[in-house]
C-alpha cells in the first residue's frame, strides 16, 4: 500500500485536510483540482460557480490542475464522517465520498412530507421524532388497518403525508399517501416505504386494499427505501393508485366517507428486486 497518513497522524493529518478543503465551499476537493497562479485551489464545481475567477485573489484561474495535491491526497486515508453514528470504515481520500453516499450509518432526515424540520439521526431517533413530534400513528403488526377521511383528501390535493407507521419484523416502515392533480384528474396515491436502505427493502413485499360502498382496489408490490424522495417512490410505479371519481365512490355517501385502507407485510424467500441501490 506504500506510505500512507492515516487518522492516528493527527498533525499530518490537520495540515491535509485543511489544505484540501475547497477555499469556496469548505467541503473536500475531488480530482480534479484547480489553482490559480497564485496558487489558491478550488474544486471543479466552484470554479464554474465563480466564472472562472480565483475569489480569493480576483486573477483569472484558467486549467492549471494542482496535480502535487491530487498526489497527495493518494497518500490519505480518513474515518468515515458518519463514524459517530457507528461506521467503523476508514477511506481512501478519493473514494470516502462515494463510500458516503451511500454508508449503512448514514442518518435519515425527517422524511414527514411539506414539513420544513429539523428532525435528523439514526432509525431509533427517527420513529421516535415521528410519533412524538409529528404524531405519527404507529401499528405494531404485519397486519393493519387504517382509515383516510376522502375529504381530506379533497381539500388538501398536492399535499403528501405519512398516514401510519408499521413495526414489523424488527423494521419500520411508513404507509406514505399523497393526493393531486394528473390534468385536470385528481389522484390518490398510497405505497410503502422502509426505514433503511434499498437492499434491505427487497426482502420484503406488501399488499394494500383499499375498500368501500362496496369496492375494492388491491395492489402488491416492493417497498422503496425512506431515502429516496416520494417523487422518485411515485415514479416508480411501486403504488397503489386510485383514480379521482374512485375517490369519491369508495369513499361512499356517508357524512365522513372514508378510503379503508388493509395492508399486509410479508419476508420474501428471495430478495426480488433487479433494481441497483444507489441511495444508501
Amino acid at each position: 500500500m506504500g506510505n500512507r497518513v492515516v487518522p492516528g497522524d493527527l498533525h499530518s493529518l490537520t495540515i491535509l485536510e485543511e489544505l484540501l478543503k475547497c477555499s469556496v465551499c469548505f467541503e473536500y476537493m475531488n480530482r480534479p483540482i484547480y489553482q490559480c497562479h497564485n496558487g489558491h485551489t478550488l474544486c471543479a464545481s466552484c470554479k464554474v460557480g465563480v466564472l472562472n475567477k480565483c475569489p480569493s485573489c480576483r486573477q483569472q484561474l484558467g486549467d492549471i490542475r494542482c496535480l502535487a495535491l491530487e498526489k497527495m491526497a493518494e497518500s490519505l486515508q480518513l474515518h468515515c464522517k458518519y463514524e459517530e453514528f457507528g461506521c467503523p470504515e476508514i477511506i481512501p481520500y478519493y473514494t470516502k465520498l462515494m463510500h458516503e453516499d451511500s454508508c449503512n450509518f448514514r442518518p435519515y432526515s425527517c422524511p414527514w412530507p411539506g414539513f420544513p424540520c429539523s428532525g435528523f439521526g439514526d432509525i431509533p431517533l427517527l420513529v421516535s421524532h415521528l410519533t412524538d413530534y409529528h404524531k405519527a400513528v404507529m401499528f405494531n403488526s404485519c397486519d393493519f388497518e387504517l382509515g383516510l377521511l376522502t375529504e381530506d383528501l379533497r381539500e388538501n390535493l398536492g399535499c403528501r403525508c405519512i398516514a401510519a407507521i408499521i413495526n414489523c419484523y424488527g423494521k419500520y416502515f411508513c404507509v406514505q399517501t399523497e393526493a393531486f392533480f394528473q390534468a385536470s384528474t385528481p389522484i390518490c396515491v398510497v405505497f410503502l416505504s422502509l426505514m433503511g436502505n434499498q437492499a434491505e427493502a427487497c426482502n420484503y413485499s406488501y399488499s394494500l386494499e383499499i375498500g368501500g360502498n362496496g369496492r375494492k382496489l388491491t395492489f402488491e408490490g416492493i417497498p422503496r427505501s425512506i431515502r429516496e424522495s416520494e417523487r422518485r417512490s411515485l415514479e416508480s410505479a411501486d403504488s397503489l393508485i386510485v383514480l379521482g371519481s374512485m375517490v369519491h365512490s369508495l369513499g361512499g355517501e356517508k357524512r365522513e366517507p372514508k378510503l379503508e385502507i388493509t395492508g399486509r407485510i410479508w419476508k420474501s424467500q428471495i430478495p426480488v428486486c433487479t433494481c441497483v441501490d444507489k441511495t444508501g
